[in-house]
C-alpha cells in the first residue's frame, strides 16, 4: 500500500511541491509548501486518529493533506481542481488502490471553500486541518509596508492551536493575534468563508466546532 513515506519521497510530487511555491512567490501569496502542507497533512491525520477511524483512513488524509496544495503549480485559480486530477494521475502511477485514490482526490477537489465543501470523513478532516493554518510564518513578503490584508492577519497571528475533544466531540481552532498589528474584525473579513466551511466540515464528522480567538470564544 502507497504511504504518506512513499509520497513524500516521489520526485514528481516534490517537483510540483516547488513548482507550486514558486509561482505563489511571484503572485506574492503566502506559504503554501513543506511547511503548510506538512502541518495540513499531520492535523488531518490526527482529527480521524482522535475520532477512531481505522488507520488506513487516517494514512489517506495524511497523504491528502500533504497533497492538497500541488494544483497551484497549475494555476492558482482552481488549484483544488487541477491538483485533484494531478494526484489521482500520480498516485494511480505509485500503484494506489483505485477507491483509495478516488478517495483522496475527492478530498483534495472539495478543499478550496470557493467551490468545495465537505462530501467525505476525509475531506472534513483536510478542511479542517487546512484552514487552520493562519500564522505568521506562513508570510513570505519581509516588507511590512507593502503587506496586504492576507499578509497583515496572518503576520499577526502567533499562535494556532487546533484542539479536539474526543469526550465532548469538539474541536477548538484556538488563535492568538497581536491587535497592535491587525483589529480581529480583519480576520473575519477574509476569513469567514473559510471559518464557516470548518463549521460545516466539523458537523460532518458530528463533532462541534469553535472558534476562540485571545480567550474569547467567537463562534
Amino acid at each position: 500500500m502507497v504511504t504518506l513515506e512513499d509520497v513524500i519521497k516521489n520526485e514528481e510530487v516534490e517537483a510540483l511541491i516547488k513548482g507550486a511555491q514558486k509561482q505563489l512567490d511571484s503572485l506574492g501569496y503566502t506559504e503554501h509548501s513543506h511547511r503548510h502542507i506538512s502541518i495540513v497533512s499531520k492535523r488531518a491525520g490526527e482529527i480521524l486518529q482522535k475520532l477512531g477511524y481505522p488507520e488506513r483512513t487516517v494514512e489517506l488524509a495524511k497523504i491528502a493533506g500533504y497533497l492538497h496544495d500541488i494544483g497551484n503549480c497549475v494555476n492558482r485559480v482552481d488549484h483544488a481542481h487541477s491538483g485533484a486530477i494531478l494526484a489521482y494521475n500520480i498516485l494511480k502511477d505509485m500503484g494506489m488502490d483505485v477507491n483509495e485514490r478516488t478517495e483522496i482526490t475527492m478530498a483534495i477537489g472539495n478543499h478550496d471553500e470557493n467551490t468545495g465543501t465537505a462530501i467525505s470523513d476525509v475531506s472534513a478532516a483536510l478542511i479542517l486541518a487546512d484552514k487552520s493554518d493562519v500564522h505568521r510564518d506562513r508570510v513570505t513578503n519581509t516588507n511590512l509596508s507593502t503587506f496586504d490584508i492576507h499578509d497583515r492577519v496572518n503576520y499577526a497571528v502567533t499562535g494556532a492551536d487546533l484542539v479536539l475533544n474526543q469526550e465532548e466531540r469538539k474541536i477548538n481552532l484556538n488563535l492568538t493575534i497581536d491587535t497592535k498589528l491587525c483589529p480581529v474584525l480583519d480576520y473575519f473579513e477574509i476569513f469567514m468563508d473559510r471559518t464557516m466551511m470548518s463549521k460545516y466540515a466539523a458537523k460532518y464528522l458530528k463533532i462541534w466546532f469553535e472558534l476562540v480567538i485571545n480567550g474569547t470564544k467567537l463562534l
